[in-house]
Order: C-alpha cells, then structure tokens, then sequence
C-alpha cells in the first residue's frame, strides 16, 4: 500500500495538486479511501486529517469503505422515486441478500448505493450498473443483469 500511496504523493507534489486529486488517485487505486491512506498523506504534508475527511464526506464521489466489485447505483431522486425507483431497490436487495443498512455483499461482488439523483429524469427510473446506465428500468432487467454478473463469476471459478 504505501508504494501505492508514495506514487500517488509524488504525482500529487509534481502537479502541485490539491487535496481532491490525493484523494480522487487514492479512489482509482483503492475503489475507497482507506483510512492508511489519509493518515499517511496527513503525516507527509502536515495537512490535518479532518482536512481530508471533510472534503472526502462533502463529494459524493469519495468512499471511506471498501465496495464491491460490481457497483449498482439507485437514483432516487423526485421522478425515479414517482416510476419506482425504490420497489427496485428493495428487489435488488432481496436478489442480493443484503440486509437493510448494508450497501455490499459479504463476499464483495456487488455494492448496491442510493442517490438523490443523476440528473437523467426523462428516462426515470435509472440505475447504474458498473458505470453503465440502465433507464426506464424494470425489475425484470435489473434482475437479469445481476445474476449474468453472478453467473460470470461462478464460470471463472
């Protein structure tokens, strides 16, 4: 890891970043923002570690906890809550075996995240499947989708 992270800092001095580049580098790298990686930034720039929380908490963007390798993104904003949206979510779950107030998989295949919105209403209700979007989203499709992904997997074991 801190091979990792003392590349990311090199790059971070060479461009004379900010604190959203250490942390958007340390994402790409990690899918997350590990709490090593905050503490060892904080000591080699003398930057408070509540300066790197404040900004990861504030974005969207950033995540403190390790995901999944397949990432389900629920827009939950006005429209896709009118189409459904959560009646989805709540099929998505269930397909997943996660218990309400998890967002991953123990087995870290699938991470299942809400958002206020994605700004694609027209096409509500919309999830994103590993950066991919999906509109006018049905259960039926939804389900498809994820167990193709479990079946992929079962084939490369």
């Amino acid at each position: 890891m801190k091979e990792k992270l003392n590349k990311i800092l090199q790059e971070y001095k060479t461009k004379e970043a900010n604190i959203i580049y250490l942390l958007q580098e340390t994402e790409e790298v990690f899918g997350y923002i590990p709490r090593e990686a905050v503490d060892y930034f904080a000591e080699e720039l003398s930057i408070a570690p509540s300066r790197f929380y404040g900004v990861a908490t504030f974005y969207a963007q950033f995540h403190l906890n390790p995901r999944g390798k397949h990432v389900i993104t629920a827009c939950c904003g006005t429209a896709c809550h009118v189409k459904g949206s959560e009646r989805l979510i709540n099929g998505l779950r269930m397909e997943l075996g996660l218990a309400e107030g998890h967002e991953t998989t123990a087995d870290m295949e699938f991470t299942l995240e809400k958002v206020n919105c994605v700004g694609a209403c027209s096409i509500a209700p919309v999830f994103i499947i590993n950066k991919k979007v999906y509109g006018k989203s049905t259960s039926d499709r939804l389900i498809k989708e994820v167990r193709s992904m479990k079946e992929a997997k079962q084939a490369d074991a």
